[in-house]
């Protein structure tokens, strides 16, 4: 199926807390209230303290008496915790999961109390729908933004923020923990971490390492933004932002995460302008090109570099366990897993998807692990989920 430019454009783009029991007529009905939670302090997993960090949540659903009927999403590595619904009461829904997360769906918010977050360091600083402690933040020691001194993050770090932000609400333990891509890495962390807290564990389009692969896929995201001279090692808060830099390394993630099977088939071979043939204009572009620049620049609107430089270490310092053993991370896992992935993802390869799951049901942990199809590769996991509705239907019950 072809696109046009626009439609894969705007596609790509769109990639009170109850604490009583819901009446019978009660049904969440789409409308989102973007919340905050607060810490005077955070100290990482290296042992740096983090003052004043703060945090944005969303919630859909409503949490019960006993609190044990909560899902909890954890976002990809450009994502934020807008998983399902709208801000705005007239729009349409903008939740990267609105396929699976509603009234009746799979996750079904008239059963489940589903609570998702924005990471630390979220790539997004600069979205107004946005909360994140970052980079961009301000170093109340200085009153000046932390650029390259904010500490290094792990996802580890993401898991214990959204400890913090669940016990605030008398929250012990989850139903389920469920997230894509590098939402997909801190699941497993939770259910390594936590195996007394965590009831099941949903990994999509992500495995229990990363993998040389992945560490070098990450190295080249990163690498476009120290090589553009406006990042001037992280000090640009009061200059000029290396925005072409940013956009480049946002280019090769929305690249990375899809699949040749989709570019030939979305595009073939057309000029971004039918008046200027490449051939005779060393300026003219292709429409691939074109679509990928406009996508990069959307997003680098409301990302920042410092934030995109973090993000890529947190995920290439990821083992399950956030120890010196993979086996043994993955050993802790006691929750039922499930996994989801795809055979032609370019991030994440699918042999170290299925050394997970094989990893993870060695000791007799009860795994499923199924495929996605689709021409999207690594993008699947979040465009495709639909298809797995009945399976994951019958694995939260």
């Amino acid at each position: 199926m072809a696109f046009t430019r626009q439609t894969l454009f705007t596609a790509t783009l769109c990639s009170g807390l109850g604490l009583l029991l819901a009446s019978p007529l009660w049904a969440w009905d789409g409308v989102v209230d973007k919340q905050t939670f607060e810490m005077d302090s955070f100290t990482t997993q290296g042992g740096k303290t983090i003052p004043n960090v703060t945090v944005g949540w969303e919630a859909y659903g409503e949490l019960n008496n006993a609190r044990d009927n909560v899902i909890l999403i954890t976002h990809f590595f450009s994502g934020t915790s807008h998983a399902a619904g709208r801000y705005d009461p007239d729009g349409e829904p903008t939740g990267y999961w609105d396929a699976i997360i509603g009234p009746g769906k799979p996750l079904d918010t008239d059963e489940y109390y589903i609570i998702s977050s924005d990471t630390l360091v979220n790539l997004g600083a600069n979205d107004p729908k946005v909360t994140t402690t970052g980079p961009a933040s301000i170093n109340p020691d200085t009153d000046e933004p932390w650029g390259m001194d904010f500490p290094v993050v792990t996802i580890r770090d993401f898991v214990e923020v959204q400890r913090e932000l669940l016990e605030s609400q008398g929250i012990e333990s989850l139903h389920a923990v469920m997230g894509a891509s590098m939402g997909a890495l801190q699941a497993i962390e939770w259910a390594s971490a936590y195996p007394d807290r965590v009831e099941r564990l949903i990994s999509v389009i992500g495995g229990g390492v990363a993998d040389p692969w992945l560490l070098a896929t990450l190295s080249a995201w990163a690498a476009p933004i120290r090589l553009d001279a406006n990042w001037n090692e992280g000090n640009y808060y009061d200059g000029e932002p290396p925005t072409e830099g940013l956009k480049e390394a946002l280019k090769l993630v929305t690249l990375n995460a899809n699949h040749w099977q989709w570019a030939n088939e979305t595009f073939n071979r057309d000029w971004a302008d039918e008046e200027r043939d490449p051939a005779q204009d060393i300026n003219a572009r292709y429409a691939i090109e074109q679509t990928l620049d406009d996508i990069a620049a959307a997003r680098a609107a409301t990302s920042d570099a410092n934030h995109l430089l973090h993000l890529v270490r947190a995920n290439q310092t990821f083992m399950a366990g956030h120890g010196d053993s993979l086996e043994g991370g993955l050993a802790a896992i006691e929750a039922p897993t499930l996994m989801l992935y795809s055979e032609s993802d370019l991030v994440f390869a699918p042999q170290g998807v299925r050394r997970t799951a094989e990893l993870i049901e060695a000791d007799g942990t009860d795994v499923t692990i199924e495929t996605l199809e689709g021409n999207r590769g690594h993008l699947d996991g979040v465009v495709s989920i639909d298809q797995t509705s009945d399976t994951l239907r019958e694995f939260l019950q």
